[in-house]
């Protein structure tokens, strides 16, 4: 990573770069770029910046008010692997053209305010984020609706609804598809997927991105998961952002689709973000007591039950869609239980316990999907955390049950996280004080969001027909 403007310009130099692409990220998590000839970069485009249309970006400005203008963070800078044409891609912060003040719904903004308020308290100076971003690769999507129709179509060769194909769209009906709930760990030829995410893997090793592993996951029809090793809060959500980059291209490269939708086959496991995280002050971990519960120290108890008090709230950024909520239901393996656990993967906290080392002791939050902006999930993760403590909220006792085979008694004690986007929605109205702590999130910020997503997301979907209501009621 570069750490200088005169770095970059003689990078661009040395390796011949032709063009320089400038990217930012909307409100709702999406990459949004444009691309600049090297003949026309100099020192000056690193202090004035370059304009943009804010008008034009979901969560942004009005047409009134629409000039905007992104500075380039010269640390975030890599050629990109995927052009044929040499290009160097620099992230950037947007900054409001008048003020010159970072601009309050970037949400790279928010993320670096929120390490900042970390430091300011006290508590820590270090947050390490480790998320698990889950995907899948299809070889066929079609969906689309109107007024009269609506329906969605995707395929894999994996996938299992095809053992019984007399020739598939590749050729012969080879066999060995993979079962629902099946996918987890078989090794070619089951696996068909190795060598694509291989290249996905060497893709990021080539940006600097430090991948700790590769596999195929639970689901059947191309399930997959590669695991980033943890870093900073702001870093590690540019590298998602990069990750989910890469990771969509090489698969197009392959004649497939790679989408981290949450739910997108009914029956089978859906794709999660279970995201870890570790607070640490200089080189020492604040999260570790070899004598408390799980080895945790009171602080991360107390960041737990941050997590536990304000989980509806923080949902809202960490699984933000309407399909997220055909993932987090309740009686499937869902971490939907607002309780924590060593081990435990249906507690929506769980304490890995791989290593008895300090260095390893952190907190798994469970429910996120990699549907989210990893700026504002992680950003409230932290902010959430950091309420605990600071409001020494105790999480309870944990649970080390089958949260899925309690006596009704028990399970009916145990809270679990809404149902709905609207429901979370509705709950962060209610619960975000603790955002805007250190003006990390403020309050143009959390009313943008929430109005886009209710009238362009949730309520899209309410209002129209679902394709099995024709099955359930047609005939009525």
């Amino acid at each position: 990573m570069a750490q200088s403007v005169k770095e970059v310009l003689d990078t661009i130099k040395a390796k011949d770069i032709k063009m320089v692409d400038f990217r930012f990220t909307d409100l709702f998590g999406v990459w949004q770029h444009f691309s600049v000839s090297t003949q026309q970069v100099d020192e000056d485009t690193f202090e004035e910046g370059l304009g943009f249309d804010g008008s034009s970006i979901r969560g942004f400005q009005t047409i009134d008010q629409s000039d905007m203008i992104l500075i380039p963070d010269v640390s975030t800078a890599f050629v990109d692997p995927i052009f044929e044409i040499p290009t160097m891609v620099i992230v950037c912060d947007v900054y409001d053209p008048i003020t010159r003040q970072a601009y309050s719904r970037d949400p790279r903004n928010v993320a670096k305010k929120a390490e900042a308020y970390l430091k300011k308290t006290g508590i820590a100076d270090t947050s390490f984020f480790g998320p698990e971003p889950e995907f899948f690769l299809f070889d066929s999507v079609r969906y689309g609706g109107g007024t009269n129709s609506g329906y969605y179509f995707v395929d894999s060769p994996e996938g299992f609804w095809n053992s019984g194909a007399e020739l598939s769209r590749l050729g012969p009906n080879l066999g060995g598809q993979i079962p629902a709930k099946r996918g987890y760990f078989p090794v070619p030829p089951t696996d068909t997927l190795q060598d694509v995410r291989s290249k996905m893997v060497l893709a990021m090793e080539s940006i600097g991105i430090v991948v700790e592993v590769h596999h195929h996951e639970v689901g059947t029809a191309g399930q997959c998961e590669i695991d980033m090793k943890f870093q900073p809060l702001t870093k590690m959500a540019d590298q998602v952002q990069a990750y989910k980059y890469l990771i969509k291209n090489v698969a197009r490269q392959h004649g497939m689709s790679a989408t981290f939708m949450p739910k997108p086959l009914f029956g089978d496991n859906g794709s999660g973000m279970h995201v870890h995280q570790s607070l640490w002050k200089g080189n020492n971990t604040v999260m570790f007591d070899d004598a408390g519960y799980a080895q945790l120290s009171d602080i991360a108890r107390y960041y737990i039950g941050g997590l536990l008090k304000h989980a509806p709230a923080i949902l809202a950024f960490a699984a933000p869609g309407t399909n997220s909520y055909k993932r987090l239901v309740p009686g499937y393996e869902a971490p939907i239980n607002l309780v924590y656990s060593q081990r435990n993967r249906s507690a929506i906290c769980r304490i890995p316990m791989y290593s008895s080392s300090p260095k390893a002791k952190r907190i798994e939050f469970r429910a996120p999907d990699p549907s989210a902006n990893p700026y504002l999930c992680f950003a409230a993760l932290l902010m959430a955390g950091l309420d605990g403590i600071q409001n020494q909220i105790d999480p309870g006792e944990p649970i080390d049950k089958d949260l899925y085979d309690l006596p009704a008694e028990e399970a009916a004690a145990i809270t679990n996280t809404p149902g709905s986007l609207d429901a979370v929605l509705a709950a962060l109205e209610e619960d975000h004080e603790f955002l805007l702590q250190g003006d990390v999130f403020t309050p143009d910020v959390i009313e943008a969001y929430v109005n886009y997503k209710r009238a362009e997301e949730v309520d899209p979907v309410r209002l129209r027909p679902h394709p099995h209501e024709y099955m359930l009621y047609f005939d009525s």
